[in-house]
């Protein structure tokens, strides 16, 4: 079974910046994503960024300059860098893990909420 375990969400004014970070755990087996979505109220949940297991990187337009996202492989950790935070990007975020078996499975944490408001 693996679990990933979010942690960093919070308050934070507009312009402000936060840390989310994601570790994995249990039997992960080889990654092929690691990445973090968002669902705000009354919406979809969205990508926000990915990390392939080849290292390319992939944005939402909406954050582009502003969030960065990074994994240490050695942990199983994956970490989001959100800076010049808008209240738009209030939303709840989640962790989310593809690992290689026979086909691709998908993990997803329980999600860390993140208000910026002021």
């Amino acid at each position: 079974q693996v679990q990933l375990v979010e942690s960093g969400g919070g308050l934070v004014q507009p312009g402000g910046s936060l840390r989310l970070s994601c570790v994995a755990s249990g039997n992960i087996g080889r990654i092929n994503v690691m990445g973090w979505y968002r669902q705000a109220p009354g919406k979809q949940r969205e990508l926000v960024a990915e990390i392939m297991s080849a290292g390319s990187i992939s944005y939402a337009d909406s954050v582009k300059g502003r969030f960065t996202i990074s994994r240490d492989n050695a942990k199983d950790t994956v970490t989001l860098q959100m800076n010049s935070l808008k209240p738009e990007d209030t939303a709840i975020y989640y962790c989310n893990l593809v690992v290689e078996r026979l086909s691709l499975v998908e993990y997803w944490g329980k999600g860390t909420l993140v208000t910026v408001s002021s």
